[in-house]
């Protein structure tokens, strides 16, 4: 609760020294909308024991406390009760964290931050209560059985062709980590996602601070290749990595204040938001050089050396990036003086006033439910593209609850 507490006085220094006088009329209408559309999607699946994960327009992709993508809609509701003191969100959200807790001993994914940190994390932002925490400790130290010492990374996946892949995804998961052994007291927990956190940010970065979405090691720690799964090509920008990698050493130097992580997060903040294939409504497509973008690195030709197969993809926008962007720089606003933190604090704003336009604010009513439209899961994989999905509308209410 303190971390938490110190986070928001930060925000609204920040808000104050650059001049926070802001017309909230927008914002006030997309936490009314997002509150109709969750209360439909808690009624609709209170009795299938599962989750919304994505609406293809008639179809629902529904997953089980198994996916990774389980905690956000826990957390959505949650977000929802913080911004209105609803009861019947707090109900929901009650309801729907609980189902999670089977995940917390699942040592085969590394999504446990995802899954029970932004469900019982949001809970305990709420309640102070110890059995949430207790959950989260539990989490923190199955994920920890993670991380190999010899390479000194936590593990992301276990299929695959590589050795021992780690994504930049893999960031977001520190967090827990952190908040677990400030909460114990285990200097073990924090140690793991410190030198997860240097290694990645040794290994994963270009010279731009652009990153590579798949670095697989050798079993000494070495690298044996750099690529892409979900981005356009081996070299390319894939927007939501760059989103996690922003977000992910924010929350490291929230928590150590090592001025090598605040410096790394402003470097990657400043190759998003000067990227040339940035639209001017700040919302990315789903890779900064993807064919269409301008920003392309392989002829459309020549697509299949550039790691995909058939034709290149149209560029779809993921406001899920935005998203997950506009909360990260929030909170790095408040680290630094002077113009970065209001060029930082004015990027998101504008960011979320273009989430809450008609372009992306669904209607109450539409859209399955969820709250944003047109984000992008895998389009390199041809799934979920031009789609809502649950990850997009959490970390939206996320960043709309911490400019309110």
């Amino acid at each position: 609760m303190k971390r938490l507490t110190v986070l928001s006085v930060l925000t609204a220094l920040v808000l104050t020294a650059c001049n926070g006088g802001q017309d909230k009329a927008y914002l006030n209408k997309a936490v009314k909308a997002a509150g109709e559309q969750l209360k439909y999607q808690a009624e609709l699946f209170d009795t299938l024991n599962c989750y919304p994960r994505s609406f293809n327009g008639e179809t629902y992709h529904k997953t089980k406390h198994a996916d990774w993508t389980c905690g956000f809609f826990p957390g959505s509701l949650w977000l929802e009760y913080q911004l209105t003191g609803d009861e019947a969100f707090k109900d929901a959200a009650l309801k729907y964290t609980a189902r999670i807790e089977d995940a917390t001993t699942r040592t085969g994914t590394h999504d446990l931050g995802f899954m029970t940190f932004c469900s019982f994390g949001k809970q305990y932002e709420v309640l102070g209560d110890s059995a949430s925490a207790a959950v989260i400790v539990e989490s923190a130290r199955t994920l920890a059985q993670r991380f190999d010492p010899q390479v000194g990374l936590i593990r992301s996946w276990d299929f695959g062709e590589w050795n021992y892949p780690v994504i930049i995804d893999n960031m977001m998961n520190l967090e827990m980590l952190f908040w677990a052994s400030e909460y114990t007291g285990d200097e073990s927990l924090r140690q793991i996602a410190i030198t997860h956190a240097d290694n990645t940010l040794k290994n994963h970065f270009r010279e731009d601070c652009s990153s590579y979405h798949v670095v697989s090691y050798n079993n000494d720690g070495s690298i044996e290749s750099k690529g892409t799964y979900q981005g356009y090509s081996d070299e390319s920008a894939w927007s939501r990595g760059q989103a996690w990698g922003l977000y992910g050493y924010t929350v490291c130097y929230r928590y150590t204040k090592d001025e090598k992580y605040l410096d790394h997060a402003q470097k990657i903040a400043d190759f998003i938001m000067c990227n040339p294939a940035m639209p001017e409504d700040l919302v990315p497509v789903w890779d900064y050089n993807a064919p269409g973008t301008g920003n392309e690195l392989c002829e459309a030709a020549k697509v299949d050396s550039c790691g995909l197969v058939g034709e290149p993809l149209a560029p779809a926008r993921d406001a899920s990036a935005a998203a997950i962007v506009a909360s990260a720089l929030i909170e790095l606003s408040g680290y630094v003086d002077g113009e970065d933190g209001c060029e930082y604090l004015d990027y998101a704003r504008r960011s979320i006033k273009s989430l809450c336009s008609d372009s992306y604010l669904a209607e109450p009513g539409t859209n399955g439910g969820f709250v944003l439209r047109h984000s992008t899961g895998a389009a390199s994989l041809n799934s979920e593209i031009d789609v809502p999905i649950n990850y997009a509308d959490y970390y939206f209410l996320e960043a709309i609850h911490r400019l309110k």
